[in-house]
């Protein structure tokens, strides 16, 4: 396997649009290496097979997903344990738009991972680090909620950020900042 730290990133960038864009059936070494820009099987290069180039693109999502430290750090100014929580809901909300692409392949290896216990196996494992570890951020914060809390609230925010990247118009009627506002204020109250 070839170690070139740009071109691994650039081949899992690839990745991650070819799932936003076409799916789970679009994802193949050479539709990846087409969205890269690199030569024809490049991608078989870097990875044995579509299953090990999946587990990259997860750990490649979560790089473009987590927060910058300046930006927390911010965040965590807001005022009242309530307003910080808010805040940080608002910043995931803004980051989701920005990294669309990163969301929509989650979404749409969510989906395979219904067909592929593998994925699925993995992918759980996944998701279960990144809910453990924003329910430890948050508990040593000292925001509300305590873990329940934290579970229903992250319940409820995927379900915003799911109909904010799939059916925005849905979203129209309603202003998403303040529906932020009442999840922090009636699930965490």
């Amino acid at each position: 396997m070839r170690h070139n730290p740009a071109r691994r990133t650039a081949l899992l960038d690839g990745a991650i649009e070819v799932l936003a864009r076409e799916g789970s059936r679009g994802l193949t070494l050479r539709a990846v290496d087409k969205e890269a820009g690199v030569p024809v099987g490049t991608a078989t290069n870097y990875f044995a097979n579509r299953g090990e180039m999946l587990a990259q693109v997860m750990q490649r999502i979560l790089e473009r997903l987590t927060p910058d430290p300046a930006e927390l750090e911010e965040a965590m100014k807001a005022g009242t344990p309530r307003d910080v929580t808010v805040t940080l809901l608002r910043q995931l909300l803004e980051r989701t738009r920005r990294e669309r692409g990163s969301h929509l392949a989650l979404l749409e290896m969510r989906l395979e991972a219904t067909r592929r216990p593998e994925l699925n196996t993995e992918l759980t494992r996944f998701f279960e680090i990144q809910l453990e570890g924003n329910i430890a951020y948050h508990l040593d914060a000292g925001l509300p909620g305590g873990r329940e809390g934290v579970v229903v609230l992250y319940l409820a925010t995927l379900g915003l950020i799911i109909d904010d990247l799939t059916v925005p118009a849905l979203l129209t009627p309603h202003d998403p900042e303040r529906l932020i506002e009442t999840m922090v204020d009636r699930l965490l109250h």
